[in-house]
């Protein structure tokens, strides 16, 4: 079922029939278009995936280089810009980091996305 407006993701949206209408942008679409909308939608995502800094598509085993200097919580340094990180792993991991990977002298540790580049 529909909660938002296709058009305007409006939540005030009512059912009339076999049709779903938007009182805000006057937009009316069928039960059968939305939910083959939201086929689409729930498709592009898995398609979607992990994309690097500059928008290529992560996959396991990757090598990334770090393109920020990054502060690690609880160790002494930080990991420099140009560090490169062999062989990470995409995970859901917390706030958002989604890689994780060990790096000689901090050891495992997680990463976001936008700020590694594939090599």
């Amino acid at each position: 079922m529909t909660t938002n407006c296709v058009k305007c993701q409006s939540p005030h949206i009512y059912q009339d029939g076999n049709f779903w209408n938007c009182p805000e942008c006057g937009h009316e679409w069928s039960a059968l278009e939305s939910a083959s909308e939201a086929a689409i939608q729930d498709e592009a995502s898995a398609v979607e995936g992990t994309r690097d800094a500059a928008g290529v598509l992560l996959q396991e085993g990757d090598t990334v280089t770090v393109t920020k200097e990054l502060k690690i919580k609880g160790a002494t340094s930080s990991l420099k810009v140009g560090t490169k990180v062999r062989n990470i792993r995409l995970v859901d991991g917390p706030d958002g980091h989604d890689i994780s990977c060990r790096i000689d002298g901090l050891g495992q540790i997680y990463l976001k996305s936008e700020f590694v580049k594939k090599v």
